[in-house]
């Protein structure tokens, strides 16, 4: 089998050469494009799911399909620890470039451009600096900044204004403008807070501005924790694995592309391999693709690719994020792994490790900041990436 030819593509966000088993998702955003540009009231959206289920593919799909609809769009990726006032300053300004060429009112343009220049400078620099070192930096904006507007150094008030002023810019043209937020569960608890109400404060007016993010499961929970309103502010869209008919799809398709396919038995090897997870899927189908003398694709060529495809994981996929976390935060995540792959109890961890529950806290925080457990409920914990406590169990002690 050609190597240069093999379409499977595992990536972080990297888009599938088939996007097998989102029609729900992408029909869903398509009713929210079409109303808010209709100046409908509808809500923001917000995916969630584990690491490797296609958040941030579907996040950019729905991008792209805001691009097509000629509105203006920017991304985000949220850090631990970061405000989003300069990431947001830099998405919308990305939006509004996006929509000045067929606005025919340049001084409205440059005017917003002022309210951005104002908003990304009111913010402190990193570090805690004071406000009058932060009007150093420069976003790139030509123009003077407006003064009194979304610059007050109040997020959540400076927030909804730009917010306002952006929304009217795409009133003007008829369409909308869409933020997206990836790993949208470690923005600030302020920031989070400055969000929702924004988003609250645009809903009611009827603002064609969007914010979608994508984040872990316990997200939902995050933007609750911050605004009681946020269940109702947003439409929440949990994915996860694929179904079997969508698997063999994200398989078959772009095989048949290039003249080559699978036999049953190896597309019921695959799915038992890949245990429906998008990543997986596209992770053993291209070692099988490789290692494959000729088409079709036999449960044979995927019974001698899974060693490789299962070393590649452990490094890629598994290892990588083992490696960030410290001794004590291994020795959590063992134990977890020791009481099965579901949620699990902080106290039967503790009882695992033969420790006091409080004593572990640190380690349980600095894997949940580190984005490799979640708090699946109260009192309860889970990891992030699928078939991790599979790759545990598998090191040696």
């Amino acid at each position: 089998m050609d190597p240069v030819r093999n379409p499977y593509a595992p990536g972080a966000g990297q888009r599938p050469p088939e996007l097998a088993g989102r029609d729900r998702e992408l029909q869903q955003f398509e009713v929210v494009l079409e109303r808010v540009a209709r100046g409908r009231p509808e809500r923001s959206m917000i995916i969630t799911g584990l690491r490797g289920v296609g958040k941030t593919v579907l996040l950019n799909t729905f991008r792209s399909m805001a691009m097509q609809k000629l509105w203006g769009t920017g991304k985000i990726e949220a850090r631990p620890e970061q405000s989003i006032r300069r990431p947001v300053a830099a998405a919308l300004h990305m939006a509004i470039r996006e929509l000045a060429p067929r606005h025919r009112a340049p001084e409205r343009i440059e005017y917003f451009l002022g309210v951005l220049k104002s908003f990304a400078q009111a913010g402190e620099e990193p570090g805690g600096k004071t406000r009058a070192r932060a009007h150093r930096w420069q976003p790139g904006i030509d123009v003077p900044a407006v003064r009194g507007r979304a610059d007050s150094g109040d997020l959540e008030i400076d927030l909804t204004e730009l917010f306002v002023d952006a929304a009217s810019v795409a009133t003007d043209l008829g369409v909308g403008i869409g933020l997206f937020v990836d790993e949208m569960q470690d923005v600030p608890a302020d920031d989070v807070s400055a969000l929702c109400a924004a988003c609250h404060e645009l809903s009611q007016a009827g603002g064609p501005l969007i914010v979608v993010g994508a984040g872990l499961p316990h997200l939902p929970a995050v933007l609750s924790a911050s605004k009681s309103y946020s269940e109702r502010l947003f439409r929440y869209a949990r994915i996860d694995r694929l179904d079997r008919e969508s698997a063999d799809q994200a398989l078959l398709a772009p095989a048949e592309r290039e003249g080559v396919t699978f036999t049953p038995e190896a597309l019921d090897a695959l799915y038992e391999a890949a245990d429906g997870y998008p990543y997986f899927v596209q992770a053993y189908a291209k070692v099988a693709w490789d290692m494959a003398p000729a088409s079709p694709i036999n449960a044979e060529d995927v019974r001698v690719a899974a060693p490789e495809a299962e070393s590649e994981l452990a490094v890629g996929f598994f290892g990588s994020r083992y490696e960030r976390a410290t001794p004590a935060e291994r020795d959590y995540m063992r134990a977890m792994a020791m009481l099965g792959d579901d949620p699990v109890p902080t106290a039967a961890v503790a009882e695992e490790l033969g420790r006091k529950p409080s004593s572990l806290s640190p380690a349980r925080d600095g894997l949940i900041k580190k984005g490799l457990i979640y708090s699946a409920e109260r009192g309860m914990v889970a990891f992030t990436v699928p078939h991790f406590g599979q790759f545990l169990r598998a090191q040696p002690a």
